[in-house]
């Protein structure tokens, strides 16, 4: 099969990806192949190649295929798979697997599991043709959503339902929702069906144009959102969503003494106690949440905002992305 294969850290502009010809994964007895149709491209994907996430063991092998956003089509099945059949459509999220028998994975938390595997972090992903995942960690898609339109939920969706659940968003909140990315403009949308006042802040005008067509009931630059909030009222809830330092200290400036930032992304903070700020860390998503985002997504009370690529691009897209030109989610389509 053909592939977009990282042999070595390096950052976004040298082009690391190498588009090659490597294995086609056989299939466990526990496994399906699955053709791929489309592959979301996450920031995440970039703080990988770049190295940012090394001291995590992440990637933990080279070459590695990134790649955790997937759908795709079954075409042949291990001999102990239950419940899915060749030619089904199906998706694989960030969650590739866990060891399904410790504290964590009883109690309905997998996302937790201390042996868990990420998808195109720990194992190969989807920016490839074909992709081997244990059947378990499967999930059907509904009849009503296009492989593009499905493939966002499997780490944007699921990743903002889950954040959106950690900070406990209820009705009349005001809610600030920092980053308006691939995970950003998905977890307005949720905050929104929670019940909020969502106030969407980006640096780029294209992303806030975005988050004014999902329903956003105010759009900020980045630029002035601290003075515009600290005249006319802080909010309750921040939901960080754009990995950088800017950003980061911007979310503490505009949020309420009392308040709660809900961190989805990598950084350092820096607060005061004395503003009894509550701080709560979310990722990636379990079995039940990625269930329940498509749920949500197959009734029409979320939607996705993607553009689609060929496989063959996923450096420029990456590039791209990084460059802050990419609106909703990036695809790349073998």
């Amino acid at each position: 099969m053909k592939a977009q294969l990282l042999t070595k850290i390096g950052s976004i502009e040298t082009n690391p990806l190498i588009y090659q010809e490597v294995p086609t994964p056989e299939v466990k007895s526990n496994e399906v192949l699955i053709r791929i149709k489309a592959c979301g491209v996450c920031h995440s994907n970039i703080h990988m190649i770049e190295g940012e996430f090394q001291e995590f063991g992440i990637p933990s092998k080279l070459p590695i295929i990134p790649g955790h956003e997937i759908t795709g089509i079954i075409e042949e099945k291990g001999k102990d798979v239950e419940g899915l059949e060749v030619n089904q459509r199906v998706g694989v999220q960030v969650l590739y697997e866990s060891c399904r028998k410790c504290e964590y994975c009883t109690t309905g938390r997998e996302n937790l599991c201390l042996s868990k595997k990420t998808t195109g972090e720990r194992c190969d992903g989807g920016y490839a043709e074909y992709i081997v995942a244990p059947y378990d960690f499967i999930y059907s898609l509904p009849d009503n959503l296009s492989f593009e339109e499905a493939t966002p939920l499997f780490c944007a969706g699921v990743t903002a339902y889950r954040a959106v659940k950690r900070a406990s968003i209820t009705f009349g909140q005001r809610v600030a929702i920092v980053g308006i990315g691939g995970v950003g403009h998905m977890a307005l949308q949720l905050a929104k069906l929670a019940g909020a006042e969502v106030i969407a802040i980006d640096k780029y005008d294209k992303q806030l144009k975005l988050a004014e067509e999902l329903g956003a009931e105010q759009i900020l630059l980045a630029r002035d959102a601290e003075a515009y909030l600290s005249k006319e009222g802080k909010v309750d809830v921040v939901m960080l969503h754009a990995p950088s330092k800017d950003a980061i200290d911007l979310s503490f400036k505009i949020l309420k003494r009392g308040g709660l930032v809900l961190m989805a992304v990598l950084g350092n903070l820096r607060f005061s106690f004395a503003e009894e700020y509550t701080i709560i860390g979310s990722v990636m998503g379990t079995r039940k949440d990625m269930k329940e985002t498509l749920r949500l997504a197959s009734l029409g009370k979320i939607r996705t905002k993607w553009k689609a690529y060929n496989l063959t691009e996923a450096n420029d897209v990456l590039l791209r992305l990084k460059r802050g030109e990419i609106v909703g989610r990036a695809l790349l389509i073998p």
